[in-house]
């Protein structure tokens, strides 16, 4: 058995950030603990690579929730990252903080040191932004955010330009003092054309330092415990069950799905569910693995008269061209996202703030069925995407252990468009990808609505359509949320665990509630938050 001042469960977007984060200084020791495996791959490395990782068991925990009675009672997708860098290693790049009014939401929810001013220092921290160092951004971090506008494809150029003439803002920086306008994404790409995942930017150069010590293929199964404080942690790796202890503190970074998992199996949880598995409880934790939020994306597929992405990754001559491209300068097609414009909008001019986010890809596909490691199979025809997806749904899932062994998948329940306010929200951005689809510039560029078509009109058909094909973007979150009441929250403000010792969550579970947008980019922040409060208590 070996002993370590910090152990961390878990070398995803935070946990990579605090691994490297605790080892700066030398002064302490840490084990970091991953169940997936190094994310030295190709296909991990290169951008577009993606496609490869959507179904791949080696790097992919490849969930599926429960049938989803909001959905026509199908079971949906979650891809979550299962190798170094996490999710972060196999997302589609896009670089989003969320809105101010998010952060200062949590804040009033009583987390003191989590409003914007806040949460604004940890990302100028962490970035090394293209547009460089002012009020907004940083630069000189390890988290390199590229933009793309002399880069993305043509069509998104058409996009932005039927955004403005429908009526909506534009913005040269989604990630400016506003993120409201529609623009071109930022991405996390390297300089080079690479992937900029947490490992990358993070665990890479702390893994040379002798205080760290990662473990990969290394499957955490329970948190031992002395009384109320954690001590240690049972993990199988190459077939062996091991035993490692934390003299400060043990960090779960498995992500939404993965802690609240580890906190039931080691007794940490809805006492009734743990005692009829066989589980005794340590504490009786109800809100573990509530509280599930994610965002629900839905899409209109148009015929394009001009060529597009389907042109480039569908037939095998040009793909071979932008392979040989990527491979000499590291540029192209390959070296991008397919999400490549959007931005955040309100659907009523009565909103506060953008209640909607769109994306634009120019690109159309097939989605791939479970079990195919390819995700796209573009279509033969020229075609674009367009999608929206509401910023802050307020349905809610929950998390659970279906059994006492630690390999068996927890149920994933997350109750998709089950309050109206979810609905008529969606039902109104399908109506603004109809109006967008109306403007001039794209009007010129449509030659057909092929998904859903034109006979799909009235609300109740959209509605329909919107059950019937809508999807998630992968951005749980919320199932260990911050709050200082312990009957209402999983952890307090400082990221410990309510009512135990030595125990901390740093990922994106703490979310109280979800972020507007792509949810990568706060869960890198919560990292560099949840450090600086971990290195505070141990200066």
């Amino acid at each position: 058995m070996d002993t370590y001042d910090f152990i961390i469960v878990g070398a995803g977007s935070a946990g990579c950030v605090v691994a490297a984060r605790l080892t700066e200084t030398g002064r302490h020791k840490v084990l970091l603990l991953e169940a997936g495996p190094s994310d030295r791959r190709f296909w991990i490395q290169t951008p577009i690579g993606y496609g490869m990782s959507f179904y791949d068991p080696d790097v992919n925990w490849m969930y599926r929730t429960e049938a989803e009675p909001g959905l026509d009672g199908r079971t949906i997708y979650q891809p979550r990252g299962k190798v170094l860098g996490g999710s972060s290693s196999i997302n589609a790049m896009v670089y989003s903080r969320g809105q101010a009014g998010d952060f200062e939401a949590w804040r009033a929810l009583g987390n003191a040191g989590w409003g914007w001013p806040d949460v604004l220092a940890a990302y100028r921290r962490l970035e090394d932004h293209a547009l460089g160092a002012d009020a907004w951004h940083g630069a000189g971090g390890p988290l390199h955010v590229s933009t793309i506008a002399a880069t993305a494809h043509p069509l998104t150029a058409a996009f932005i330009e039927a955004a403005a003439e429908a009526g909506l803002p534009r913005s040269a920086d989604l990630n400016g003092g506003s993120i409201e306008g529609i623009g071109y994404y930022q991405l996390n790409t390297t300089v080079k054309g690479y992937r900029a995942s947490a490992a990358r930017a993070y665990l890479w150069p702390a893994q040379r330092r002798p205080n760290l010590n990662v473990e990969t293929q290394a499957l955490a199964t329970k948190l031992l415990f002395e009384g109320r404080r954690a001590v240690g942690i049972v993990y199988e790796r190459n077939g062996r069950t091991l035993e490692a202890r934390a003299g400060r503190e043990i960090i779960l970074s498995g992500g939404a799905i993965n802690t609240p998992q580890l906190l039931q199996l080691s007794g940490v949880g809805p006492a009734d569910l743990l005692t009829s598995l066989g589980i005794a409880p340590v504490v009786d934790r109800r809100q573990v693995g509530a509280e599930l939020q994610d965002h629900l994306c839905y899409d209109h597929v148009y015929r394009s008269r001009r060529p597009s992405l389907n042109q480039v990754l569908g037939p095998l001559l040009p793909r071979l061209r932008a392979g040989v491209e990527y491979m000499l300068r590291s540029t192209g097609p390959l070296s991008l996202s397919v999400n490549q414009g959007g931005g955040f909008v309100r659907t009523r001019p009565d909103l506060a703030e953008p209640n909607i986010q769109l994306y634009f890809s120019p690109l159309s596909y097939e989605r791939a069925a479970p079990g195919v490691r390819a995700l796209t199979k573009p279509d033969r025809f020229a075609g674009f995407t367009t999608s929206v997806s509401p910023c802050r749904p307020t349905s809610r899932g929950r998390v659970a252990i279906r059994s006492a062994d630690p390999r068996q998948p927890p149920t994933i329940r997350a109750n998709y468009l089950s309050t109206e306010h979810d609905t008529a929200e969606l039902v109104e951005g399908a109506r603004l990808l109809r109006r967008l689809a109306a403007a001039p510039s794209f009007r010129a560029l449509i030659e057909t609505e092929e998904k859903p078509g034109p006979a799909v009109d009235d609300d109740a058909d959209l509605l329909a359509d919107i059950r019937a094909r809508s999807y998630s973007v992968f951005h749980p979150c919320g199932t260990c949320a911050m709050g200082p009441d312990p009957d209402r929250a999983v952890v307090d403000p400082r990221l410990r665990v309510h009512g135990l010792a030595g125990l901390r969550v740093i990922d994106a579970s703490i979310f109280p509630t979800i972020t507007s947008g792509n949810t990568n980019a706060p869960s890198i922040m919560v990292g560099e938050k949840g450090a600086a409060l971990v290195l505070e208590e141990t200066a």
